[in-house]
């Protein structure tokens, strides 16, 4: 038997030795306690590393049913099984529906002591593997793993943890690329409903004639093809959350029955005559100010109402450039890791060359660099200007010259650095075309380049 740890609460003394003795004989690890006082007591100090926990039902200061509860909520990974001198079935009945795992009459035989251990440890390991899973599923979109400090993104961060606790309807508003899905995916996990199906739709990907089926579904027969009833994703996110990207190109029709559904939270399939009820919280997202578009009548200002009860600006990446070299970290890492290499290293005038760059499509923009970067350069060398795309390269150059050391105008080198600089510039930042037009070698003109801050 794996190590697994038993606490034993039983104030006969030599009841508890004996079977303490009868659970080490079987590899378990037995903690004990004389009473419930210091039974919870060493729960609260031990609660992780105990798998199942074994009480008298008659003790001292309490009964074990009564005690249960608080057991499971000190311990809620745990299994309890309870033991009794006189056991009824009603006890047992009642102890069951508390969350207890067993029940037991003392005097039984060993062989079905251990056999009952046995079943409650292994229903504890499998309890704590489940929950360790579901925090390593869940762990990318926590709030506190969203990389970045700006003030512009904490601000947003924490309108939507608030919400997330909430059933509200939510807006998010931002630029593509910005993150939008990040944070649904955030708030889902931060809700009573993150155990529940997490369905996310771009309504930009789907034809307008397929889209409502696609979100309602339909029953068998109702057009031509629908040759078995389909579910929509709206029954499939029941219980859960249902994201809509890309909000703003939901055609007029769908966008009504949307309306009818988040009123309801009911609505007809095509083809059906009996409503269907769902449970679903709605999460909407939009590159456009969807505010504008409804006093333009370009879409429902009745569903905007509806949808932006709370409305969260996901903020640009260039409005947050200082979050630029943690997320250069964070992206050569996670595709080092996918790769199976050694994270890439950057050198100081990448960073500074991608610090610099505006960034119109935002983190999944930067994500993509790096990782083009990640399978592009050689195994061992660092992430230098040169393997940059051009537009980033372009950006840079400015900035560098305006951050190396000023010198003399009146010098060979002040004039020197001047032409390189203009020569890179007309090449479009190739430097192959530059060094041609230059007439020095490739060598030459990262060393001049290196030399004179550029």
């Amino acid at each position: 038997m794996p190590n697994e740890t038993i606490l034993l609460i039983d104030d006969e003394a030599v009841l508890r030795q004996a079977v303490a003795r009868t659970l080490e004989l079987e590899g378990y690890a037995v903690l004990q306690a004389p009473d419930a006082h210091r039974g919870l007591e060493t729960l609260r100090e031990r609660a992780a590393d105990i798998g199942v926990i074994l009480s008298d039902v008659k003790l001292p200061d309490g009964r074990g049913l009564d005690l249960l509860p608080r057991y499971k909520a000190l311990a809620p990974l745990a299994e309890v099984v309870l033991m009794t001198a006189f056991g009824t079935i009603a006890d047992g009945v009642r102890a069951m529906k508390l969350g207890a795992f067993d029940y037991l009459t003392k005097g039984d035989a060993d062989e079905q002591l251990v056999v009952v251990v046995d079943r409650a440890a292994e229903q504890a390991r499998l309890r704590r593997r489940v929950a360790a899973l579901g925090q390593q599923v869940g762990a990318p979109y926590r709030f506190d793993a969203m990389i970045g400090q700006a003030p512009v993104l904490e601000q947003a961060k924490k309108m939507a943890q608030q919400v997330a606790l909430t059933d509200a309807p939510v807006l998010l508003e931002g630029p593509t690329g910005a993150g939008k899905e990040l944070f649904a995916q955030a708030i889902h996990h931060g809700s009573p409903r993150r155990s529940k199906p997490f369905v996310a739709v771009n309504c930009s990907a789907f034809p307008k004639d397929l889209l409502e089926s696609e979100l309602f579904g339909y029953r068998k027969g109702a057009f031509t093809g629908a040759a078995a009833d389909k579910k929509g994703l709206f029954e499939e996110a029941s219980g859960g959350t249902l994201f809509l990207d890309e909000i703003g190109e939901l055609e007029a029709g769908a966008q009504a029955k949307l309306l009818r559904a988040l009123e309801t939270q009911e609505f007809t399939k095509l083809g059906d005559t009996r409503p269907t009820r769902v449970n679903v919280r709605i999460v909407a997202a939009t590159n456009r100010t969807l505010k504008l578009e409804a006093e333009a009548g370009r879409f429902r200002a009745d569903l905007y109402y509806r949808l932006s009860v709370v409305t969260i600006p996901v903020p640009p990446l260039s409005a947050r450039p200082g979050d630029v070299p943690a997320l250069v970290d964070h992206f050569a890492r996670h595709f080092a890791a996918k790769l199976r290499q050694r994270p890439l290293a950057i050198a100081p005038a990448a960073l500074r060359a991608l610090a610099a760059y505006p960034w119109p499509g935002n983190v999944r923009e930067l994500k993509n660099v790096l990782e083009r970067a990640a399978i592009l350069v050689p195994a061992g060398q660092p992430l230098d200007v040169a393997d940059l795309p051009i537009e980033v390269q372009l950006a840079a150059l400015p900035r560098a010259a305006a951050a190396a050391a000023p010198d003399d105008p009146r010098t060979l080198r002040h004039v020197e650095r001047q032409h390189v600089q203009r020569i890179l510039l007309e090449c479009a930042g190739n430097k192959a075309e530059a060094a041609r037009v230059l007439g020095i070698a490739h060598t030459t003109l990262y060393r001049k380049i290196q030399e004179f801050g550029l």
